[in-house]
């Protein structure tokens, strides 16, 4: 008979110390930065105009994505398809160009600017004039 019995077996666990990520500098991560939202007041804003598009029918669902240089509030037409169009806030063109901006489903950028209700401005209908010719 063998020995190989469950009294034979190991009791200890021997521990082996590993590196830390914070000794290793290759591994060390950055402390994450928080994601980019929309405020109540921003999301307030969208949603009035979002409110009055599903009125008239032309708009039926939406998204909402925050990540760490967007955020996003996507409009669609219906909830299988790709977004009619995107309403981003990019906090850091602020100074530049203007952190909101409306991209439709081509890309194309409608409006952008730094008033966030100039900008929603892109989704009102314009009055058509007869222009004498």
């Amino acid at each position: 008979m063998s020995d190989t019995t469950e009294d034979s077996l190991p009791t200890s666990l021997k521990l082996v110390r590993t590196r830390a990520a914070s000794e290793n500098p290759a591994q060390a991560q950055k402390p994450s930065e928080p994601d980019i939202f929309f405020t109540r007041a921003e999301l307030q804003t969208i949603l009035t105009v979002y409110g009055r598009k599903v009125v008239e029918g032309e708009w039926r669902d939406y998204a909402i994505g925050a990540f760490r240089d967007v955020a996003v509030f996507a409009v669609h037409r219906r909830s299988s398809e790709q977004p009619l169009f995107r309403i981003e806030k990019r906090p850091k063109l602020a100074r530049r160009q203007g952190a909101y901006s409306v991209i439709a489903a081509t890309g194309l950028v409608m409006k952008r600017g730094h008033d966030l209700a100039q900008v929603l401005k892109v989704f009102e209908k314009r009055s058509l004039r007869l222009v004498d010719a």
